[in-house]
């Protein structure tokens, strides 16, 4: 089974740590902390050592809301949003790979929210995780 990379709590994950762990995908997070830290997105990307998971997180915030959850794999990262159940209908409506939404219509809650995570490793599907972004900035 896969396991998130970046798992020592003394290797904050610098772009030398992530440009190692992500390879050739490293230029698409590159690209994507461009975009979604500059306008209109303004994220900001806050990394930190969890012991839970026992590996760094990003977590991007806007403001006070934690927008999506991203960790980094094996030549890859993934993004994880949480939606209540009253904004997935809304989330199925964007246009966004259908994949993502077939995964969604699958996905049991944890919790009380329901997870939407998408696997990046081309700058194709930035696209897709734009458009969550801006409907999750928008929910209230």
């Amino acid at each position: 089974m896969d396991k998130p990379l970046l798992t020592d709590p003394a290797v904050p994950p610098s772009p030398e740590v992530l440009q190692s762990a992500l390879g050739a995908s490293y230029p698409v997070y590159e690209k994507m902390l461009a975009v979604i830290t500059g306008d209109p997105y303004g994220l900001v990307p806050e990394w930190r050592y969890y012991n839970d998971g026992k590996a760094w997180l990003c977590k991007v915030v806007f403001k006070k809301k934690t927008v999506f959850w991203l960790s980094v794999w094996d030549g890859s990262f993934k993004t994880g949003f949480y939606f209540a159940e009253r904004h997935i209908r809304g989330t199925l409506e964007l246009e966004i790979d259908d994949s993502i939404k077939e995964k969604l219509k699958k996905t049991e809650p944890s919790g009380k929210l329901y997870p939407v995570v998408i696997v990046i490793d081309t700058e194709q599907q930035l696209s897709d995780l734009l458009k969550i972004i801006e409907f999750k900035k928008g929910l209230k």
